[in-house]
């Protein structure tokens, strides 16, 4: 339920609006379900990064066309596999943390 809020959020707000609105909202209710704040940051910011990626907004995908003068739906077809790819690796992170949590807790 998070995964989805999070996406719908990132294809309708910037990642740092995002991060300033609605992390000091859900963050304490994550401590509260006893996840890490580090987890639940990157679940945080994979989700929104989705997000920036998936029409109908998009905005990953309207720079990109400005940028390399192509039309959205070619670039969006061009990054349809990467976009399933980001999807399955932030279903992992979400349900598997010691993906995320593993190189934090080797530094200390």
């Amino acid at each position: 339920m998070l995964n989805l809020f999070l996406l719908i959020l990132g294809t309708m707000l910037d990642i740092f609006s995002s991060v300033v609105l609605i992390v000091p909202l859900l963050l304490p209710m994550a401590v509260g379900y006893e996840i890490d704040p580090v987890h639940f940051g990157i679940i945080f910011l994979a989700n929104l990064q989705l997000g920036y990626l998936t029409p109908p907004v998009g905005i990953d995908l309207f720079i990109a066309s400005y940028r390399f003068k192509r039309p959205i739906v070619e670039l969006f077809r061009a990054t349809l596999p990467w976009l399933l790819l980001l999807a399955v690796s932030v279903i992992m992170i979400t349900y598997i943390p010691a993906l995320s949590l593993w190189i934090p807790g080797r530094l200390g």
